[in-house]
């Protein structure tokens, strides 16, 4: 093929699907649920579709005790709501809104991820991809509420 019909060089969104997000949205456990919870919130991501549902319990000084995720999401919010799961136990919801705010403001740009949970990074790749970004923070503002709940 001449130069001139080449196809003109486009720069490469990276994988948006990478391996370790992957394996991290297959390690939340599905339809998880807490008997008896203390509060539970469920939320729908009006970009994706995407749904979920969280319970929780908390101890006398706030901190999460407990969680349990469920919903019907994509993998970027399964591989979200597992982080969650994961680091969540433990932190109040000051913590949680700072690091969901931390993660909007790195997802749209404006921030790093440097800082956040070093885990948060798996969604880097989604930077170039805006319209996944609903279904990331889903989870987040899942547990947010159910968070808001208590008081």
């Amino acid at each position: 093929m001449s130069a001139e019909m080449a196809a003109p060089s486009m720069s490469k969104k990276p994988e948006l699907y990478t391996k370790d997000m992957l394996r991290l949205a297959a390690s939340l456990p599905h339809n998880d649920r807490l008997e008896n919870p203390q509060a539970s919130a469920s939320k729908r991501s009006p970009v994706c579709g995407s749904e979920m549902t969280v319970d929780l319990r908390c101890d006398g000084g706030g901190a999460i005790t407990e969680l349990a995720f469920r919903g019907r999401a994509c993998a970027m919010g399964q591989a979200s709501a597992a982080l969650l799961w994961q680091l969540g136990i433990g932190s109040k919801q000051s913590a949680i809104a700072a690091t969901r705010a931390g993660l909007a403001s790195a997802l749209s740009g404006e921030g790093e991820f440097d800082g956040l949970w070093p885990e948060l990074a798996v969604f880097q790749s989604a930077r170039a991809h805006p319209a996944r970004h609903a279904a990331i923070l889903l989870p987040f503002d899942a547990l947010i509420a159910a968070l808001d709940e208590i008081g």
